[in-house]
């Protein structure tokens, strides 16, 4: 027990690493728009994330919806940019490494407070765990970058019509879902160096007469 508070460390930080993965997932402010053209989209702001855009309207735009109006992509959209597409499969795949993560890394922990000294059942889970983690971090690492670097070139999208929205901004900023994947990478990187700076414990064996 006393070789393995780096890995309690790494299992406490890789499950708030995933669960801030999980919610940028979730999260519509991904890019902040601002819009000149207030006659739809009131606020002058839009939001622009990896499954969705939204804004607020005062018009009747969308059936059932006076105030928000929200659009979902959909697989079959060929005006949304690459960086966005990564981003969708990326983030699903790291959710999935960061579950297989947290999951080695339980059951060597289990082990560990169990008692049970078998190096095979120990050493090698938090050594697998170490890498979902660091892999999970990298797949989190790759879209934000990608989304941040388009938005600070206040790169465009071509919408269609039916989205109601410009094709380009007046300008643009990263909304929060960039700082929640920045965290997140943060933290599930930490958790896979800690997790992979286990060793296991040299026994020694005692003779007795």
């Amino acid at each position: 027990v006393s070789t393995s508070h780096l890995q309690l460390a790494a299992f406490a930080l890789g499950t708030v690493g995933w669960i801030l993965c999980t919610v940028s997932m979730g999260i519509v402010e991904w890019r902040v728009w601002h819009v000149d053209n207030t006659t739809i989209i009131s606020s002058g702001i839009a939001w622009v994330g990896i499954w969705k855009v939204c804004f607020i309207s005062y018009l009747h735009v969308s059936p059932g919806y006076r105030e928000q109006f929200c659009h979902k992509f959909s697989g079959y959209d060929s005006f949304i940019p690459h960086e966005i597409y990564a981003a969708q499969g990326l983030l699903l795949i790291a959710m999935f490494m960061g579950l297989l993560g947290l999951a080695a890394t339980i059951f060597a922990l289990r082990n560990v407070y169990m008692g049970i000294t078998h190096k095979t059942l120990i050493a090698p889970f938090f050594l697998v765990g170490g890498f979902f983690y660091i892999f999970a971090g990298l797949c989190v690492l790759i879209p934000v970058s990608w989304n941040f670097y388009s938005v600070t070139h206040n790169q465009s999208i071509s919408f269609p019509p039916s989205y109601y929205m410009p094709s380009s901004p007046a300008a643009q900023e990263a909304g929060a879902a960039i700082p929640v994947g920045i965290v997140a990478v943060i933290l599930l990187l930490l958790s896979g160096t800690f997790s992979l700076s286990y060793r296991f414990p040299m026994t020694t064996n005692t003779i007795t007469k």
